[in-house]
């Protein structure tokens, strides 16, 4: 039983887009609508395989997952350095976190244009972006995480005589794991959504670059395929961190819901 249950979930969270696939398919078939703005799945299938099959897919997906995984790790770095510096030290986190979160509020294009100023139109601004849209969830996650930690605990580990490296790797790294998993995943998904910015800033390969292309050819069918294998490599990544951390989170007994 145990054993079937990941595979019992993910038919569970295929079933919905399966249906509003099948419904949008069977309505532009039955020419109850004609599907010319937002082409059937079949027609979208179809511009992905051909895709696949000329060789065009995988370059833009592999440029696009590297441009992702480089931002990923420079910003979430970057992210539990400061954070981690700014829930330590209450100077530092006065001088800092106001300027942080003025800049959280900055939207992704309007970054754009600087980038390209300071860094040019190659893959440094790119990957740059990317990790300054990864920057803030970590850096609020961690902060948030350190700083909510239960006193008596900390308390605790300095009675027992725990020295910092003890009782961060005891005490304070396991209770934040939790938390610092959800900052990582916002991250992440911020990451997935910030290199389309980038990607709009002179690519020439890439998923974003599929979706201007399609744009400026006509082609809807072109720009779902390239939304599609957005949405399935975020979920792959998401699910790939999720089973990194699962070794280390074995030992909660949380609620999950129902009964």
């Amino acid at each position: 039983m145990t054993a079937r249950l990941p595979w019992r979930d993910l038919l569970l969270g295929l079933a919905l887009p399966l249906l509003a696939a099948l419904a949008w398919e069977t309505a532009v078939r039955s020419g109850h609508a004609s599907g010319r703005l937002v082409p059937p799945p079949s027609r979208v299938w179809s511009a992905l395989a051909a895709l696949a099959r000329s060789g065009q897919l995988w370059p833009h997906v592999a440029a696009t997952a590297s441009r992702v995984g480089l931002g990923f790790a420079a910003g979430s770095a970057a992210g539990l350095l400061t954070g981690a510096a700014a829930s330590y030290s209450p100077l530092f986190r006065k001088l800092v976190d106001p300027a942080v979160q003025g800049l959280r509020a900055i939207p992704s294009l309007a970054w754009v244009p600087l980038f390209l100023l300071w860094l040019g139109i190659f893959e440094t601004s790119k990957i740059a972006l990317i990790a300054l849209g990864v920057f803030f969830p970590v850096y609020l996650g961690v902060m948030g995480a350190v700083l909510g930690i239960d006193r008596k605990i900390v308390e605790v580990g300095r009675i027992h005589r725990l020295s910092g490296i003890e009782l961060a790797r005891r005490i304070l790294l396991p209770a934040i794991l939790p938390s610092l998993l959800v900052a990582l995943r916002t991250g992440l998904g911020l990451g997935w959504m910030f290199v389309v910015a980038a990607e709009y800033m002179g690519a020439s390969e890439g998923i974003g670059y599929l979706l201007v292309d399609g744009q400026q050819l006509g082609k809807p069918d072109q720009i779902i395929a390239a939304i599609l294998v957005f949405a399935l490599l975020g979920k792959a990544a998401d699910t790939l961190l999720v089973a990194l951390f699962a070794p280390f989170l074995r030992w909660r007994d949380v609620y999950r819901g129902g009964r």
